[in-house]
């Protein structure tokens, strides 16, 4: 039986378009200095801008902390019921 891990609710605190945490946090799917693509509990969350950089990360409690210049948060497909880690529903 897979055992569930306990994640916060989730939510986006960001401070002066340059710094912020968002938790609620599954899985890290990529990053780079312009983008972060992250799959969350309300969906998949694309953060654009410049000089991305991930502070601090703990999948465990779903949080990551990040630094930069953010220009645009957008949340990807729907909200469904979240079951396992992107890369196994990508082989169902």
């Amino acid at each position: 039986m897979e055992e569930k891990k306990s994640v916060k609710p989730h939510s986006i605190l960001w401070k002066d378009r340059k710094q912020g945490s968002i938790t609620g946090v599954t899985e890290v799917v990529s990053f780079d200095e312009s983008s972060v693509l992250l799959d969350t509990e309300q969906g998949m969350l694309s953060i654009k801008g410049k000089e991305l950089h991930i502070g601090q990360l703990d999948l465990d409690k779903g949080e990551v902390e990040l630094t930069g210049s953010a220009d645009s948060f957008s949340y990807q497909g729907s909200s469904p019921a979240r079951k396992g880690s992107l890369f196994k529903r990508l082989l169902q």
